[in-house]
């Protein structure tokens, strides 16, 4: 299984007003293992970037005047990400940007998902966690993910950080690095647990009013949020 996580900046939020793609950041998973291939390049978009947007990135015009162009880097693009799962957070941006690109070289290049299956992580994540925030930051508090680098967005940071989001939001992950020594491995088993049968009986605490009356206020407040799709008080009407 190859997983190609993506993440883009631009110089603005809307492509159909000329903006461009100016950094693409890709890392690579094979069986939710890290492994040495990465894309990453910086673009000249021949055109300025919003004030808006470099307060977000921090990436200058002057830096980009001198960067390949989209045209000289779409086939080594292509190619990375062909066959792949494409893993990306708010997929609809990043591919509305890339797929304008694609346009701009003309018909025959098609679309990005004409050359891999997309997967967007945010719609993951608000199925996991309806009514909160899931942004990629709140994702990383949430899950504990060190973000401490992210003083602005980079597009293979952002990507970095987004591997280590959804391997925590999906179950746990198998390594964390090349290194297969690597303390931290969290390794996954398909195997049931079994417990002993001659251990005591886990004791039950109940809760008290002041628990459950605030608990009954977070289900309404998730409810509200979900529009109606609280699982848990479905089951409580069951």
């Amino acid at each position: 299984m190859r997983q190609i996580f993506l993440d883009t900046e631009t110089t603005g939020l809307e492509p159909s007003q000329g903006h461009r793609v100016i950094e693409i950041g890709c890392v690579e998973l094979v069986n939710r293992r890290r492994t040495d291939r990465q894309f990453h390049q910086y673009l000249n978009p021949d055109r300025d970037i919003e004030d808006g947007a470099y307060d977000v990135h921090g990436i200058t015009n002057e830096f980009l005047s001198g960067k390949h162009r989209f045209s000289d880097i779409a086939r080594e693009f292509i190619d990375f990400i062909r066959d792949s799962e494409l893993i990306i957070h708010n997929a609809p941006f990043d591919l509305a940007f890339l797929n304008a690109e694609l346009a701009m070289l003309g018909a025959h290049w098609g679309r990005v998902e004409d050359y891999c299956r997309v997967t967007d992580t945010l719609i993951i994540a608000r199925d996991r966690h309806p009514g909160l925030k899931n942004s990629l930051d709140a994702l990383c508090q949430r899950y504990n993910v060190d973000n401490s680098q992210r003083e602005v967005h980079g597009a293979l940071l952002d990507a970095q950080i987004l591997v280590d989001v959804y391997l925590a939001m999906t179950g746990g992950q198998t390594a964390l690095s090349l290194d297969d020594h690597f303390s931290g491995v969290v390794n996954l088993t398909t195997e049931p647990r079994r417990l002993d049968p001659s251990r005591p009986a886990l004791r039950v605490i109940p809760p008290s009013e002041e628990e459950l009356a605030a608990h009954f206020r977070r289900l309404e407040v998730i409810d509200r949020e979900s529009q109606g799709r609280c699982l848990w008080k479905r089951i409580k009407k069951q």
